[in-house]
């Protein structure tokens, strides 16, 4: 065990907003392999808002946790995307709560007038279309950070 740091004082829970493409692209990169039963989709239809708890890779911490020798970390996190107008789903089940998925890639098809569609893509053909009146999509950390069950990275082989 090593002595805490300045900069382990400075770490708080990421709260992101993303209100354009490029926004998007950083969120996208923060959730890539966020893992979640298909339980934790959650659609508003009144409040026209569409959630999903995510246990997060912190890819944020990796360099740390690599620097340090020590555990990857996992973080549960809330992904929220506001003015739903309609949520369509291929290969996700949100009654089967065995059934986890995984995130590939956020991104934002835009349309006219600033709207469009938010995608989630996710491993083993899954996707998630998110029909929105505008892009305004919400990461926020809602747990303490926790050792990665496989303590391991995520790896990509090309």
């Amino acid at each position: 065990m090593s002595d805490a740091t300045f900069e382990d004082g400075a770490e708080k829970p990421l709260r992101l907003k993303a209100l354009d493409a490029d926004d998007l692209g950083i969120l996208s990169g923060l959730v890539q392999d966020a893992v979640f039963p298909a339980s934790e989709v959650k659609w508003d239809r009144k409040g026209r808002r569409f959630a999903v708890l995510l246990n997060r890779f912190r890819w944020e911490d990796a360099p740390k946790a690599e620097a340090r020798s020590r555990d990857y970390e996992r973080v549960q996190s809330v992904l929220m995307i506001e003015d739903v107008i309609r949520v369509q789903t291929q290969g996700v089940d949100p009654k089967d709560a065995e059934m986890v998925l995984s995130v590939l890639t956020v991104v934002f098809h835009a349309a006219e007038d600033g709207a469009g569609f938010v995608e989630l893509t996710l491993a083993g053909d899954g996707a998630i279309r998110v029909e929105v009146e505008a892009l305004e999509v919400v990461l926020k950390d809602v747990t303490r950070p926790y050792v990665a069950p496989s303590r391991a990275k995520p790896d990509h082989p090309e």
